[in-house]
């Protein structure tokens, strides 16, 4: 198994690239998301990869990041998506927008990607909403972000809304979809959060 490729970027197409390894060149399929932030031709680069192995070919799929391999692992084991299809998802959803999007079970979020209509979604969300938990989801998020201090403090404040309104008996899915609706600023605290969120139940 080829956990990462870490070589020359030699070419740079739409939807692959091209990395010199060795003298070896690996053709290794991107999401667009991934390839728009590739530094240019001739760079170094660390992409983590994923071998799809069928009878008539084998392809290379690629990632920046450890958390969009696992994400892409996770797609391909939904029913009626394949290889393809889970980098079409994620050239247009990142990873935390698919969590948050499953635990708030937002079939519109998941339907934004090419080819994914309502139908798909459901079933997508249905199948791995059991995978994600929203205390983990909120830990990757600011993982992913860099944990700077705005966006700590305002993921911190969103998850102890969305913790307060469960304990108060709504779904955890209702209560991360009303949280994500409100235009949360610095200025606010989880207190404010609650009793916005409270308004629109």
């Amino acid at each position: 198994m080829i956990n990462y490729l870490k070589g020359e970027l030699s070419e740079l197409k739409d939807n692959y690239v091209i990395i010199d390894v060795n003298n070896i060149g690996y053709e290794v399929s991107l999401p667009s998301s991934t390839i728009a932030l590739l530094p240019p031709v001739g760079s170094d680069i660390k992409i983590y990869t994923y071998l799809h192995v069928r009878e008539d070919a084998m392809s290379l799929y690629g990632f920046k990041s450890k958390d969009d391999l696992e994400m892409f692992k996770l797609l391909i084991t939904v029913n009626g998506i394949g290889p393809k299809g889970a980098l079409g998802i994620l050239s247009t959803i990142s990873s935390d927008e698919i969590r948050f999007a499953v635990l708030a079970e937002d079939t519109a979020t998941i339907s934004k990607a090419p080819g994914v209509g309502k139908k798909t979604a459901s079933k997508l969300i249905l199948e791995l909403k059991d995978k994600f938990k929203l205390e983990t989801a909120f830990e990757q998020k600011l993982q992913n972000q860099g944990e700077s201090a705005q966006t700590n403090s305002i993921s911190g404040m969103k998850e102890e809304a969305v913790s307060a309104l469960t304990v108060l008996g709504y779904s955890a899915a209702e209560s991360l979809r009303i949280v994500n609706a409100i235009d949360i600023t610095e200025d606010m605290t989880s207190e404010d959060i609650l009793k916005l969120s409270l308004k629109k139940m």
